[in-house]
C-alpha cells in the first residue's frame, strides 16, 4: 500500500473521526465543538502543547521532535458550508442548512492522523506545527491567525497544507510552482435613478438601463484592457431591480466576483471598474456607489518547498501519480497568507469520482485520508531528518 502501514492501521479509526466531524459541521469562526473534538484526540495523542483560542476557534498543537531544529506548519481548514445536504448518508449532517461539502472534514481528519502517528513516533528533529484554522470559506480565518502572530509565536519557518478534489484519481496529488489559486474580489454596485411609470420612461432615470450597459462594459476590461497572458476573470453574479412589469425602479444593483493572480493586474482592475461605473453613472444620470471588498490574496506556491513537496508525494503515491505543474486555477484559499509570509507549498489530492466541492451531494471520500496523512507526515520527516 502506498501510504504509511501505521496509518494504513488506523485507517478505520480516522474514518470514525472524519464522520463525526461530517455529522457536527459549523460555519465560518463557530467551530466550536469542532475545536473540542480536536483538541480532545489531540491529548489522547499525547502531543506536546495545544493552543486555543486563535482566531476564535483556532488552535495550534506541537509537537516536538528528537534534538534541535526548525518548526514546520501543516494546516488543516475546519468549517462547514451553508448548504442543505442531500447524500442521504447514515452520518449525514445533523444540522439543517449546514454540510461539509468541501471536504474540511477530511482534512482535519488528514491531519489528525498525521499527529496520531507524529507523536507516537518523533522521527524527526524540531517541531511540527499543527494548525487546525477556523473560517477557510467566508471570513478569511488564516489571516486573522496570522495577524494574531501565530506564525512568530511558534517560529513556525514553512507550512504545507491540502485540499482534496473529486474527479482526479484517488490518491493522486497535483500542485504547480508559483501561483495555484487566484485572488478572489468582490464588488457591488448600488445604483440610484428615479423611479415612475413603465409608460412614461421619459419621466423617469432608468437604473437598470445603467446596470446593464456598466456589466456589459465590465468585460472590456478583460478583453481590452489586461493583457490577454494575464489571467482575469470578471463574472456579475447578481443583479437585482425592480418589483412589477410596469414600473421602472428607484434603485438597482449587482454583484461580482473577480479573479486575478498578477498584483499589478488586480489593482488596475479595480481603477478600471471604478472608471466604468463613473463613466456610465454620469452618462445615464444616476448616481452610483460602490462597495470594493479586496479578498484573499493570490495563493503561491514556493518554487523550492514545490519541488520537495512533489518528491515527497511521489514517495507516497509514486512518480506516476503526481502532477508537478497541474496548472492554476480561478478558485481562491485563504491558505494564502500564510504563503505570503512563509515558504511552502498547497497541492491537491485527488479522491475519485463523485459529486464537486460546494454541491450539496458532495461526500469526502474515505480512502483519501491515509494518503494526506502520510504525506504530512513523511513532509515532516524529509524536511527535519534526525
Amino acid at each position: 500500500m502506498p501510504v504509511l502501514n501505521r496509518i494504513a492501521d488506523f485507517a478505520p479509526e480516522m474514518q470514525g473521526w472524519r464522520r463525526w466531524l461530517h455529522q457536527h459541521p459549523e460555519l465560518g469562526f463557530d467551530c466550536h465543538e469542532t475545536a473540542a473534538f480536536v483538541a480532545e484526540r489531540l491529548r489522547e495523542f499525547g502531543v506536546d502543547e495545544i493552543h486555543e483560542g486563535i482566531a476564535r476557534t483556532g488552535l495550534v498543537a506541537i509537537i516536538n521532535g528528537q534534538g534541535e531544529g526548525p518548526t514546520i506548519g501543516l494546516r488543516a481548514d475546519m468549517d462547514a458550508l451553508p448548504i442543505e445536504e442531500t447524500t442521504g448518508a447514515e452520518y449525514a449532517s445533523t444540522r439543517p442548512g449546514k454540510m461539509h461539502a468541501c471536504g474540511h472534514d477530511g482534512h482535519t481528519t488528514m491531519l489528525l492522523g498525521a499527529a496520531k502517528y507524529l507523536a507516537e513516533t518523533r522521527n524527526f528533529r524540531g517541531r511540527v506545527a499543527l494548525i487546525f484554522q477556523p473560517a477557510e470559506e467566508d471570513g478569511g480565518g488564516g489571516d486573522v491567525m496570522v495577524r494574531e502572530g501565530m506564525l512568530d509565536r511558534f517560529g513556525i519557518g514553512e507550512v504545507y497544507a491540502i485540499h482534496n478534489t473529486p474527479q482526479v484519481p484517488l490518491g493522486h496529488f497535483l500542485t504547480t510552482p508559483g501561483p495555484i489559486m487566484a485572488a478572489v474580489d468582490t464588488l457591488r454596485v448600488d445604483l440610484k435613478g428615479r423611479g415612475g411609470h413603465g409608460a412614461y420612461p421619459h419621466d423617469c432615470i432608468d437604473p437598470i438601463a445603467a446596470a446593464v450597459g456598466m456589466i456589459a462594459a465590465l468585460q472590456t476590461i478583460v478583453s481590452r484592457n489586461t493583457n490577454p497572458l494575464h489571467e482575469i476573470v470578471i463574472s456579475v453574479t447578481q443583479i437585482h431591480a425592480g418589483t412589477a412589469s410596469n414600473i421602472i425602479p428607484e434603485d438597482a444593483w449587482f454583484g461580482a466576483t473577480i479573479r486575478t493572480f498578477d498584483p499589478e493586474v488586480r489593482k488596475a482592475t479595480k481603477a478600471r471598474i471604478e472608471q466604468i461605473v463613473a463613466g456610465h453613472a454620469a452618462a445615464y444620470g444616476v448616481e452610483a456607489k460602490i462597495d470594493y471588498d479586496w479578498g484573499y490574496p493570490a495563493t503561491v506556491n514556493d518554487p523550492g518547498r514545490t519541488e520537495f513537496a512533489v518528491r515527497v508525494a511521489e514517495e507516497v503515491a509514486g512518480a506516476g501519480a503526481v502532477v508537478a505543474t497541474s496548472g492554476r486555477e480561478m478558485g481562491a484559499e485563504d491558505f494564502s497568507y500564510l504563503l505570503e509570509k512563509r515558504p511552502g507549498c498547497y497541492l491537491f489530492l485527488g479522491q475519485g469520482d463523485g459529486a464537486g466541492l460546494h454541491h450539496p451531494k458532495y461526500d469526502f471520500n474515505d480512502e483519501a485520508a491515509p494518503f494526506g496523512a502520510s504525506f504530512f507526515v513523511r513532509i515532516v520527516e524529509r524536511a527535519q531528518p534526525l
